[in-house]
């Protein structure tokens, strides 16, 4: 069967961005964005999906991290809907609860590729997390999570709910969103054979 891939080019005043996916693929990665804990997190969703996922981009980070990872959601997402085609034979539904180590940091996540693009996120104490401290005074600003999250969301046109019911840990708690979300988009993906056509009543997504 065909494997379900897509290209996407995304260029403006802020960021050039280059992005791969295959929908049907291995886990592999190769992730250059000039955002090392971004990298790392789109590393976990490549694997953790079964997707094959390349992304090389160049943004502003001298002004703030929030355009490139921004606009890498909006990419990611224009690349699902091409690849995804008319989603004749897909689960649509996909949803994943991920604990991450020590601090019983847990997200869990609901999606439905749906053609209706809507963000639920809730996260206990997210207005305490500020940062991910990385070491030699660099940092990760978290609240860009829900940033990419609204920018994939919105281009893939899906129904995501995100939340994190607890944690403590800031690297594990959106660590805990990557892998989830990677789950639930690996089973919404999924070709079902029992599944005939699109999967809606309305004959379309």
């Amino acid at each position: 069967m065909k494997k379900r891939s897509a290209k996407v080019l995304r260029e403006t005043t802020e960021t050039h961005v280059t992005l791969t996916l295959t929908i049907d693929g291995s886990g592999k990665s190769k992730i250059s964005t000039g955002v090392p804990f971004f990298d790392h997190m789109l590393v976990l969703l490549a694997k953790h999906s079964l997707c094959d996922l390349t992304v090389k981009a160049k943004g502003d980070p001298a002004i703030d991290a929030h355009h490139t990872v921004e606009d890498i959601g909006i990419a990611l997402g224009q690349a699902f809907v091409k690849a995804l085609g008319d989603k004749r034979g897909i689960r649509r539904y996909g949803w994943a609860l991920v604990p991450m180590d020590e601090t019983l940091a847990q997200a869990r996540v609901s999606l439905d590729f749906s053609n209706r693009p809507y963000l639920v996120f809730t996260a206990k104490g997210w207005d305490r997390i500020a940062n991910v401290e990385l070491g030699r005074g660099n940092s990760f600003r978290v609240g860009l999570v829900k940033e990419f999250l609204q920018g994939f969301a919105n281009e893939a046109r899906c129904n995501l709910h995100v939340d994190v019911l607890r944690g403590d840990e800031p690297h594990h708690v959106v660590e805990a969103i990557f892998k989830a979300l990677a789950k639930a988009m690996d089973q919404a993906c999924q070709r079902d054979p029992r599944v005939k056509g699109v999967p809606s009543t309305k004959g379309h997504l």
